[in-house]
């Protein structure tokens, strides 16, 4: 009897692209740039930086040096991944939410490798917009948030499309 896996294991491809273009992106930064680099590369607006980040998001838990701290974050990644991957294969929403699923699984992966290779992720892109400075991100992260932007309008355009 043949086994039929979730159609929707084709969108595994994304999230290899995602964690593919994430490591080289972070492997050319780490050998190419110290860690403390910035380069200006369009005026007042994008640069090319080079930095560590131990925590989460926008450097949360970034000064804890416990080493719990490190095994709790990569743990709580592990339980994201298993999360993320049977949502994905266990089906439920279109093509939106897959893309959105796959490339979150992708971003989470990411940083998870980079967590367990370096006790931190590598972040190399950051953006000025006036005097706000955004948080130096990476190929994982901006995966996680456009995955995630895709899953709430899924959200949100299906409730509509139910309550009309």
């Amino acid at each position: 009897m043949p086994i039929h896996l979730s159609a929707r294991l084709k969108w595994l491809w994304l999230t290899l692209v995602v964690v593919v273009a994430d490591r080289a992106a972070k492997v050319w930064c780490e050998t190419q740039t110290p860690e403390g680099y910035r380069r200006e590369v369009v005026r007042h607006f994008f640069y090319l930086v080079h930095s560590r980040n131990p925590g989460i998001a926008f450097g949360i838990f970034a000064d804890a040096a416990a080493p719990w701290v490190r095994l709790a974050l990569i743990a709580g990644s592990l339980v994201v991944i298993g999360a993320l991957a049977w949502l994905l294969v266990s089906g439920g929403g279109g093509r939106m939410v897959a893309a959105g699923l796959a490339l979150l699984l992708g971003g989470a992966t990411g940083n998870l490798t980079d967590r367990i290779l370096h006790g931190g992720v590598t972040d190399f892109i950051e953006v000025w917009i006036g005097t706000y400075r955004w948080p130096a991100f990476n190929v994982a992260d901006s995966a996680i948030t456009i995955g995630a932007i895709l899953v709430i309008l899924d959200m949100l355009m299906g409730a509509r499309h139910r309550a009309e």
